[in-house]
Protein backbone atom coordinates (compact mmCIF):
# COMPACT_ATOMS: atom_id res chain seq x y z
CA UNK A 1 0.00 0.00 0.00
CA UNK A 2 1.30 3.46 -0.81
CA UNK A 3 1.72 6.23 1.69
CA UNK A 4 -0.93 8.94 1.56
CA UNK A 5 0.40 12.32 0.58
CA UNK A 6 0.49 14.99 3.27
CA UNK A 7 -2.30 17.39 2.41
CA UNK A 8 -1.84 19.90 5.20
CA UNK A 9 1.02 22.36 5.41
CA UNK A 10 3.71 21.49 7.97
CA UNK A 11 2.55 24.29 10.27
CA UNK A 12 -0.92 22.71 10.45
CA UNK A 13 0.46 19.51 11.96
CA UNK A 14 0.73 20.99 15.42
CA UNK A 15 4.53 21.22 15.43
CA UNK A 16 4.54 24.98 14.81
CA UNK A 17 4.62 27.59 17.53
CA UNK A 18 1.14 28.35 18.89
CA UNK A 19 1.33 31.96 17.69
CA UNK A 20 2.01 30.94 14.06
CA UNK A 21 -1.08 31.17 11.87
CA UNK A 22 -1.14 29.11 8.68
CA UNK A 23 -1.27 31.11 5.50
CA UNK A 24 -3.68 30.08 2.77
CA UNK A 25 -3.28 30.91 -0.88
CA UNK A 26 -6.04 32.62 -2.77
CA UNK A 27 -6.65 31.81 -6.42
CA UNK A 28 -9.00 34.26 -8.15
CA UNK A 29 -10.14 31.66 -10.70
CA UNK A 30 -11.02 29.15 -7.99
CA UNK A 31 -12.70 31.86 -5.93
CA UNK A 32 -14.81 32.83 -8.95
CA UNK A 33 -15.89 29.20 -9.41
CA UNK A 34 -16.80 28.95 -5.74
CA UNK A 35 -18.74 32.22 -5.85
CA UNK A 36 -20.63 31.07 -8.95
CA UNK A 37 -21.50 27.76 -7.27
CA UNK A 38 -22.71 29.56 -4.15
CA UNK A 39 -24.83 31.89 -6.26
CA UNK A 40 -26.36 28.94 -8.15
CA UNK A 41 -26.95 26.88 -4.97
CA UNK A 42 -28.07 29.22 -2.18
CA UNK A 43 -29.84 26.44 -0.22
CA UNK A 44 -26.68 24.34 -0.11
CA UNK A 45 -24.63 27.37 0.92
CA UNK A 46 -27.08 28.10 3.75
CA UNK A 47 -26.79 24.45 4.83
CA UNK A 48 -22.98 24.66 4.88
CA UNK A 49 -23.04 27.92 6.83
CA UNK A 50 -25.37 26.38 9.42
CA UNK A 51 -23.04 23.42 10.05
CA UNK A 52 -21.15 23.37 13.35
CA UNK A 53 -17.39 23.80 12.97
CA UNK A 54 -16.61 20.22 14.04
CA UNK A 55 -19.01 18.87 11.41
CA UNK A 56 -17.41 21.06 8.73
CA UNK A 57 -13.95 19.84 9.74
CA UNK A 58 -15.05 16.20 9.64
CA UNK A 59 -16.65 16.74 6.23
CA UNK A 60 -13.37 18.11 4.85
CA UNK A 61 -11.50 15.11 6.26
CA UNK A 62 -14.12 12.73 4.82
CA UNK A 63 -13.62 14.27 1.38
CA UNK A 64 -9.86 13.71 1.68
CA UNK A 65 -10.42 10.08 2.76
CA UNK A 66 -12.75 9.54 -0.21
CA UNK A 67 -10.18 11.03 -2.59
CA UNK A 68 -7.43 8.77 -1.22
CA UNK A 69 -9.74 5.74 -1.52
CA UNK A 70 -10.55 6.69 -5.12
CA UNK A 71 -6.86 7.03 -5.98
CA UNK A 72 -6.13 3.65 -4.37
CA UNK A 73 -8.94 1.95 -6.34
CA UNK A 74 -7.63 3.46 -9.59
CA UNK A 75 -4.09 2.35 -8.74
CA UNK A 76 -5.22 -1.19 -7.93
CA UNK A 77 -7.26 -1.35 -11.14
CA UNK A 78 -4.29 -0.23 -13.22
CA UNK A 79 -2.01 -2.79 -11.58
CA UNK A 80 -4.61 -5.54 -11.99
CA UNK A 81 -4.92 -4.72 -15.69
CA UNK A 82 -1.13 -4.88 -16.11
CA UNK A 83 -0.85 -8.16 -14.19
CA UNK A 84 -3.53 -9.80 -16.38
CA UNK A 85 -1.41 -9.24 -19.49
CA UNK A 86 1.96 -11.04 -19.19
CA UNK A 87 3.48 -9.17 -22.13
CA UNK A 88 2.51 -5.81 -20.65
CA UNK A 89 3.80 -6.92 -17.24
CA UNK A 90 7.20 -7.81 -18.74
CA UNK A 91 7.34 -4.44 -20.52
CA UNK A 92 6.68 -2.51 -17.31
CA UNK A 93 9.10 -4.70 -15.35
CA UNK A 94 11.76 -3.90 -17.94
CA UNK A 95 11.14 -0.17 -17.50
CA UNK A 96 11.64 -0.34 -13.72
CA UNK A 97 14.30 -3.04 -13.53
CA UNK A 98 16.95 -0.69 -12.08
CA UNK A 99 14.73 0.79 -9.37
CA UNK A 100 14.76 -0.35 -5.75
CA UNK A 101 12.22 -3.11 -5.13
CA UNK A 102 10.09 -0.98 -2.82
CA UNK A 103 9.59 1.67 -5.53
CA UNK A 104 8.80 -0.55 -8.52
CA UNK A 105 5.07 -1.03 -8.00
CA UNK A 106 4.43 2.68 -7.40
CA UNK A 107 6.42 3.70 -10.47
CA UNK A 108 4.67 1.09 -12.64
CA UNK A 109 1.29 2.44 -11.53
CA UNK A 110 2.42 6.01 -12.18
CA UNK A 111 3.70 5.23 -15.69
CA UNK A 112 0.53 3.29 -16.51
CA UNK A 113 -1.71 6.16 -15.35
CA UNK A 114 0.27 8.63 -17.47
CA UNK A 115 0.06 6.32 -20.48
CA UNK A 116 -3.68 5.89 -19.99
CA UNK A 117 -4.17 9.66 -19.85
CA UNK A 118 -2.05 10.17 -22.97
CA UNK A 119 -4.05 7.57 -24.90
CA UNK A 120 -7.36 9.05 -23.75
CA UNK A 121 -6.19 12.54 -24.71
CA UNK A 122 -5.08 11.46 -28.19
CA UNK A 123 -8.31 9.52 -28.74
CA UNK A 124 -10.30 12.59 -27.72
CA UNK A 125 -8.35 14.70 -30.19
CA UNK A 126 -8.96 12.15 -32.95
CA UNK A 127 -12.70 12.23 -32.28
CA UNK A 128 -12.66 16.03 -32.45
CA UNK A 129 -10.68 15.96 -35.72
CA UNK A 130 -13.12 13.45 -37.19
CA UNK A 131 -15.95 15.83 -36.34
CA UNK A 132 -14.08 18.69 -37.95
CA UNK A 133 -13.66 20.58 -34.71
CA UNK A 134 -10.57 22.58 -33.92
CA UNK A 135 -8.15 20.96 -31.51
CA UNK A 136 -6.28 23.11 -29.04
CA UNK A 137 -3.51 21.87 -26.83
Amino acid sequence: MSKPRPSAPPSAGGNAAPTDQPTFRSNPEVDAKIDAYIKENPKYWAYVQAMPRERLERTVVLNEVRELDRQQRIREGVLKQINRNPEMKRAYDLLVKDLPEDQKENVIAQIARQARRAVARSQGQQVQQNRGEAVTV
